[in-house]
C-alpha cells in the first residue's frame, strides 16, 4: 500500500484566495482531484505536486510531505508541540 502524503494545499489556497476549480484549470486537473489530494484520498503524481507548487511559487515541500505537518502556528512561532 502506497504511503498517505500530507499537505497543506487547502491552507495555501485559502491564503491565496483561489477556488480549488481555478486550481485544478491552472494545473490542468480535475477540480474533484485536488478535493481528493485536499482530503489525503489521492496522492498527486510527482509531476502534479511539481505543477501545483510552481502555480503557488513555493518549494514543493513546502506543499507535500511523507510526515504530518507540523501546526503553522507552532512553526512561526518556535513553539514544539507536545
Amino acid at each position: 500500500m502506497a504511503e498517505q502524503v500530507h499537505n497543506r494545499l487547502s491552507v495555501v489556497r485559502a491564503e491565496r484566495n483561489v477556488t480549488r476549480r481555478e486550481l485544478a484549470e491552472a494545473v490542468g486537473a480535475h477540480y474533484q482531484t485536488i478535493g481528493h489530494i485536499e482530503r489525503g484520498q489521492y496522492n498527486p503524481s510527482l509531476d502534479l505536486a511539481l505543477r501545483i507548487a510552481a502555480h503557488f511559487g513555493l518549494p514543493v515541500e513546502a506543499l507535500f510531505s511523507l510526515e504530518p505537518f507540523r501546526p503553522l502556528t507552532d512553526e512561526m512561532y518556535g513553539r514544539t508541540t507536545p
